[in-house]
């Protein structure tokens, strides 16, 4: 029988999330023996195959157009999808840039800081377009949310294998935190 596959990503956040995974150690090994792991910031392959995984696991707010498609694209091709972490649950700490203009924010970082000479704001088709910051929820259906700044390797470890034994995981106790 084939094992469940299970991709990962990350959209605007610190990759905290994706470091308290790798905390897993050992256990991470348990995991992987359990489910196929088809991609993640942290392998070559960077995104979700058509075909689709059973799991797909973001962290990361939702801060400009360029996660707007990766978070499409993760629901579109996951059977089920995990919001991990406080800035894919709640916002996270890039909310606070929410109560200031974009264009004067982007002014003030590409141009108008002390350091900067001939400063200049980016221009290209290529780049992403910063948007209002938002939780993952607010632009695709979560199934499952695993809050913590980041959440700790047990409630990682805890959520997927549960789901790689094809339970339903259940957060509580200590597992469950808002930082």
């Amino acid at each position: 029988m084939a094992k469940p596959k299970i991709a990962t990503d990350w959209m605007g956040d610190c990759a905290g999330c994706h470091m308290s995974l790798l905390d897993m150690d050992e256990r991470l090994l348990t995991v992987l023996g359990k489910v196929e792991l088809t991609s993640s910031p942290i392998t070559d392959l960077k995104h979700p195959p058509e075909e689709g995984v059973a799991v797909g696991v973001l962290s990361g707010s939702i801060n400009n157009t360029s996660n707007v498609y990766v978070a499409r694209m993760m629901r579109k091709r996951s059977g089920c999808l995990i919001a991990m972490g406080d800035c894919a649950v709640l916002g996270g700490v890039l909310s606070m840039r929410n109560a200031f203009d974009i264009k004067e924010g982007l002014r003030r970082a590409y141009i108008d800081t002390e350091s900067t000479v001939d400063g200049f704001i980016p221009q290209s088709d290529e780049l992403a377009k910063p948007i209002r910051n938002r939780p993952l929820d607010q632009v695709v259906k979560v199934d499952y949310h695993l809050p913590g700044c980041p959440p700790s390797a047990d409630a990682i470890f805890h959520v997927l294998n549960e789901l790689a034994e094809g339970r339903e995981p259940v957060v509580e106790g200590e597992a469950l935190k808002y930082d």
